[in-house]
């Protein structure tokens, strides 16, 4: 087989997904954002769901989300994606409709429209980028940073007495009884990717069936806001993320 027989289309093994504009994205090297980008876009291609879906993109990282996903997008103010979401799923009820929030969107500003949200059971699909840290923002503690993580506002690592303990907000989501399906996963390693891509399926399904709520936390890192490489950034999430943050399903009603 020659390289023209390689690059035919019949022969094509993998290609950037449809869905994916044709734009440099803006995040750090080694960002988890893009691998989840894919994810979705290569979800809603696959689904079908592309005159279906309705994302609502954050303030954060990944404030500009909608420039990368070719479906229809709302902006939303900070922590009010699920406020702006259960409007849109009730309008709209045979649209899925996903929220995309880090840890300050989900679990900081935005605690009560998450919890309410989720509590009510609307339709909708929540998206949680965990890094453990404000990465757009300078690098300070967010609620879910680690006790003893050195941030901007925790210079000598984040103190119980001080500062408090870790918020596990999916954890918390997973206890109400309007969630359908609540997992955490990552997208460290080609095996996570599959596996938050599955469920990241699943939880559009669960939309389509009109279940309720489905959170999925994707555990991150953010090699700027920790100071690290990015294959030093995975190391430090695997040892120490993970501890306090474990991958897997926490509820999946059947």
């Amino acid at each position: 087989m020659d390289i023209n027989d390689i690059i035919r289309p019949e022969n094509k093994v993998y290609s950037k997904p449809e869905l994916l504009d044709e734009v440099h994205m803006h995040y750090c090297p080694g960002c988890s954002h893009g691998v989840i980008h894919k994810l979705l876009a290569e979800v809603i291609a696959e689904m079908g769901l592309t005159d279906k879906t309705v994302g609502i993109s954050p303030v954060g990282c990944a404030v500009f989300a909608y420039n990368y996903i070719d479906v229809d997008w709302v902006e939303a103010a900070h922590g009010r994606a699920p406020a702006v979401a259960t409007a849109i799923s009730r309008l709209w009820p045979d649209d899925v409709v996903f929220t995309y929030q880090g840890d300050g969107d989900m679990s900081a500003i935005g605690t009560a429209e998450s919890i309410h949200a989720a509590n009510r059971g609307e339709n909708i699909v929540m998206v949680f980028v965990n890094n453990a840290i404000y990465g757009m923002t300078g690098g300070q503690m967010a609620p879910t940073t680690l006790v003893g993580q050195k941030t901007a506002t925790t210079p000598y690592g984040r103190r119980i007495d001080l500062n408090g303990h870790p918020l596990e907000i999916t954890n918390l989501m997973a206890i109400l009884d309007g969630t359908c399906y609540v997992t955490r996963q990552s997208v460290h390693t080609p095996g996570n990717v599959r596996k938050t891509k599955a469920a990241l399926k699943k939880a559009f399904e669960n939309a389509l069936a009109k279940k309720g709520t489905s959170v999925v936390e994707i555990v991150s890192t953010c090699n700027s806001g920790w100071k690290m490489s990015p294959e030093k950034a995975n190391e430090w999430m695997v040892e120490h993320m993970f501890e306090k943050y474990p991958l897997g399903d926490l509820k999946d009603v059947k």
